[in-house]
């Protein structure tokens, strides 16, 4: 008797199951990668920001104020002689916070709220769209400054704009997929059978929209990263001396006759974050969305 091996090699269970499908269709996608590289390079600079900084980036050193690029300094030092290529490491951590905690906080509110108004009664829906549209009505930059004017800067009021203004983006695209799907038959069928409403919103609709939402959150991280900075760069961000990718371009700019790389060293991380998380929900949005898939 021949006893055949069933046990896949380490290649072969790589490759087996949906993510090894999902790991497939992305290497294919260059663009993806190179977004998925900038993006880990960015999350791993916040991260072990503490091993990879040469100075403290907010000690003030009276000697090298203004100094240019040299060994000692990489990107050369502000105004105040700190070091800038330290400061521009430690200011990673607070754009990548600002959009985690938001957008994980509009998704997580508009998720909940999405689904309540596209499986919920038409009173309710009607309601909550009200909601949403009242809130949407505001110009974004308008809300953030009223915001901020009156409950002061800082991060924790960058945030809850940045929450506020975005749910109900999150939440209308919930409720386009669930009122898509409401009236489908494998819906039916599962009413029929006398599933609750619990169980169809949890197994049936639930994940059929986290695709198309990872993809618009992935596409988002690049706005609220841009929303952040401007608003340091305005000085209605976080508060000094902490090291943010807005205060170093606002230092840069003040100083942009004499000392251009305090703006390089501000401006740089910005367009790399924006290239790699746009490269890398274009690459999701290549391999969720059907229509847009080459192989088939």
């Amino acid at each position: 008797m021949v006893i055949v091996s069933s046990r896949l090699g380490p290649n072969d269970a790589a490759e087996a199951g949906p993510f090894g499908a999902f790991l497939r269709q992305f290497r294919k996608n260059r663009v993806g990668v190179v977004g998925a590289v900038l993006v880990i390079l960015i999350v791993a600079s916040a991260i072990f920001a503490p091993f990879v900084v040469t100075h403290d980036p907010t000690r003030i050193m009276v000697g090298p104020r203004l100094a240019p690029p040299s060994l000692d300094f990489i990107l050369g030092t502000d105004q105040l002689g700190r070091d800038t290529f330290s400061r521009a490491i430690m200011g990673s951590r607070i754009p990548l916070l600002a959009a985690s905690v938001s957008l994980s906080s509009a998704l997580a509110v508009g998720l909940v709220l999405g689904l309540i108004a596209g499986f919920g009664p038409r009173w309710l829906d009607n309601l909550l769209l009200l909601v949403f549209d009242t809130i949407r009505s505001f110009p974004s930059i308008i809300f953030a400054l009223a915001m901020i004017a009156l409950l002061g800067p800082s991060l924790a009021s960058v945030i809850l704009v940045i929450a506020t203004t975005s749910m109900p983006i999150y939440a209308r695209v919930v409720r386009t997929q669930t009122e898509a799907q409401r009236s489908s038959e494998y819906i039916a069928a599962e009413r029929s059978m006398g599933a609750g409403t619990t169980r169809i919103l949890a197994v049936h609709i639930l994940p059929n929209v986290l695709g198309p939402l990872m993809i618009l959150v992935s596409m988002d991280v690049p706005a609220v990263i841009a929303v952040e900075a401007g608003l340091s760069f305005l000085g209605m961000g976080v508060r000094p001396p902490t090291p943010d990718w807005g205060a170093i371009l606002n230092d840069g700019y003040n100083y942009i006759d004499r000392t251009p790389w305090l703006v390089i060293a501000g401006g740089i991380p910005i367009v790399l974050a924006t290239l790699g998380f746009t490269f890398l929900g274009e690459a999701l949005r290549d391999i969720f969305d059907p229509k847009l898939r080459k192989d088939l």
